[in-house]
């Protein structure tokens, strides 16, 4: 068994006719212009942060939790991360500042900073995780990560490996079709509750001080994303994508978490001037 578980250039002109790609993706970004009066959803992996070959491998850019503190502060508090990520990771990651989070898509949530973490779904059963471990047990390079209510299949590795991936962790799926509900990711299938999803998650947030009342503005880049674009819609929000495996050119407002970073300062900036 090989799986494991594991707790464009240019020339330096812009010609105004003939616009680069970078900034008919900032106009491309549905109008969006940051008020002090929003709430700031972030996803984590792949909107702040590169993807990583594993995990516990990202690379957390240098200014990033001093970027995060300064948003905090614009914002009055209400700048959340909703990621797939459990919060303990996510609090290593960007250390030493806190933040509310939801993480593991939910399935953990810390509406404020200093609260403690609240588990909203039961622990994901030895029984489903022995299943998923056994159904890949022979596919070489494919890694499991065990989280509080879900378990991530990790095929990063091996790519092509993803419609038997699929095919069999559906089978598993079978067992515990009302219950449990498989989400693609970047290189990645996770199984959880259908209890949680980072769409409720996000409007629990939209309900609770300091977010409450506030615009929320949601950028992420997964499929796991889609459900808080929609809840952030629904109470009139906003929805920004970030470029890569899931969204493409066409659909992107971000290339890739460098421009989020880079547009979150540039909003910093301004509100200093």
């Amino acid at each position: 068994m090989t799986s494991q578980v594991t707790s464009p250039a240019h020339d330096g002109h812009l010609r105004p006719d003939r616009p680069c790609a970078v900034r008919e993706r900032i106009r491309a970004r549905r109008g969006v212009v940051l008020t002090s009066g929003d709430a700031l959803f972030l996803d984590f992996d792949g909107t702040l942060v590169d993807i990583a070959p594993t995990p516990e491998a990202v690379r957390v850019p240098e200014g990033l939790a001093a970027l995060l503190a300064d948003l905090q502060v614009a914002f009055d508090g209400a700048v959340a991360l909703v990621t797939g990520r459990a919060v303990a990771d996510v609090d290593r990651f960007v250390a030493p500042v806190r933040l509310s989070v939801a993480g593991v898509h939910g399935g953990e949530i810390r509406l404020l900073p200093n609260d403690t973490v609240l588990l909203t779904a039961d622990p994901i059963e030895d029984a489903v995780v022995e299943r998923v471990a056994g159904a890949v047990a022979d596919i070489a390079g494919v890694r499991l990560e065990r989280k509080s209510a879900a378990i991530a299949v990790h095929y990063r590795d091996v790519p092509l490996s993803s419609g038997l991936l699929e095919a069999r962790l559906q089978s598993v799926l079978a067992h515990d079709v009302d219950r449990l509900v498989m989400v693609r990711g970047r290189r990645v299938f996770e199984i959880l509750p259908r209890a949680i999803g980072k769409g409720m998650a996000l409007a629990d947030f939209a309900a609770y001080p300091p977010f409450v009342g506030r615009r929320p503005v949601m950028i992420g880049d997964d499929v796991s994303d889609e459900t808080a674009f929609a809840a952030a819609e629904r109470i009139g929000g906003a929805a920004l994508r970030v470029g890569g495996e899931h969204f493409g050119p066409g659909l992107a407002d971000f290339a890739g978490p460098e421009e989020v970073r880079s547009w979150l300062t540039d909003y910093l900036r301004r509100t200093r001037r």
